[in-house]
């Protein structure tokens, strides 16, 4: 890793998808799993869910010849895995499911997976896009009000040390103001950087706005779902969410590729005009994830039944904290009619 100073996106860009030695590309690595924990791994309930999902949109597109899956920031693939495991036979054989991932394919991956290291090509496939935090590993540049209150660009080496850069100016600038304001907000003389009280940080979700529009973009028509941290833009962190993930700890963000490097997901400045945004304890429940306990009774008449039951309810119960994996943002983005319709169908 080069330690010249630049901002923190190139930085970041280079720490978790260096060609040799970046985070997730390095060779050998044991992937996200080794390293923090997503839904995807605390139970195959979730992988279920999703499943549920695709049954929805594919009979929502009338069941089409070939139904796509396409799980973008797909790990070792352990979403896709989940969900063939858990589609009836007769979607199933008509699924085409797409890992996309810049780490190598994992030895022993299902055979009907395909392997990309990006997005399929615009409007080619038809069914489900879907991205379990995926979005807060887009990098994206960091800001900080300096003494005067002005927003500038944090530039990073490769050890971790920040310095404050130029101030921040055009389309860059114009996203935090409409986006990330308050605590941003224009100049009293207007144009120029945004400005706040000294030392707060925001980051440049204007990266991220373009990765969702660009996936979205590869289907012609169904759902495109996005899962992540998020944010809101009347509840913005007032010093930004940059941080690092090592062996299941939170650790200082240094972007040398030793740590996962991550930020929270402004969804709403993604979203579409057509977009729905909820909690992930909604979405779930919705597609019949429920943390209640099951009843005594089954106890007594099936033992070995209510302790899976009650395993199942303790699972469910953490996929769905509203403190915790439950208060995760869901981005649902239809697109043409079916999509839309589902959504109206999700609503009823």
């Amino acid at each position: 890793m080069t330690n010249e100073w630049c901002g923190w996106r190139d930085a970041t860009e280079r720490a978790l998808y260096g060609a040799d030695d970046g985070f997730y590309t390095r060779p050998g690595g044991p992937g996200p799993s080794g390293h923090f924990r997503t839904s995807v791994h605390v139970s195959p309930l979730y992988a279920g869910a999703v499943a549920a999902l695709l049954c929805r949109v594919d009979e929502a597109l009338g069941r089409p010849e070939e139904l796509a899956l396409v799980d973008v920031g797909a790990g070792r693939g352990e979403l896709l895995t989940g969900v063939l495991g858990a589609l009836p036979g007769e979607v199933a054989a008509r699924l085409r499911p797409y890992a996309v991932e810049r780490a190598a394919r994992p030895e022993g991956l299902d055979g009907r997976i395909g392997w990309l290291d990006e997005l399929p090509a615009p409007g080619s496939l038809t069914g489900l896009l879907f991205a379990n935090e995926w979005l807060d590993n887009v990098p994206v540049d960091v800001v900080e009000t300096d003494a005067e209150g002005v927003a500038r660009r944090v530039l990073v080496r490769a050890d971790g040390t920040e310095r404050l850069g130029e101030p921040v100016g055009g389309a860059d600038a114009e996203w935090l103001l409409r986006w990330w304001a308050p605590p941003l907000s224009a100049a009293a003389t207007g144009g120029g950087s945004p400005v706040g009280s000294p030392g707060l940080r925001a980051e440049i979700g204007r990266p991220r706005d373009e990765a969702w529009a660009r996936a979205v973009g590869v289907l012609r028509a169904g759902l495109a779902v996005a899962v992540d941290y998020a944010h809101e833009r009347g509840d913005r962190p007032p010093f930004g969410t940059l941080t690092g993930f090592r062996d299941g700890r939170e650790v200082r963000p240094v972007p040398d590729g030793s740590c996962d490097l991550t930020a929270h997901v402004a969804l709403d400045a993604c979203a579409g005009p057509a977009a729905r945004r909820l909690t992930q304890r909604a979405a779930l429940h919705a597609l019949g994830v429920d943390g209640r306990r099951p009843p005594l009774t089954l106890a007594a008449t099936d033992p070995a039944g209510y302790v899976r039951a009650l395993a199942a309810a303790g699972s469910a119960a953490e996929l769905t904290d509203p403190a915790g994996l439950g208060g995760f943002g869901w981005l649902l983005e239809p697109v043409g009619g079916a999509g839309a319709a589902l959504l109206k169908e999700w609503d009823a």
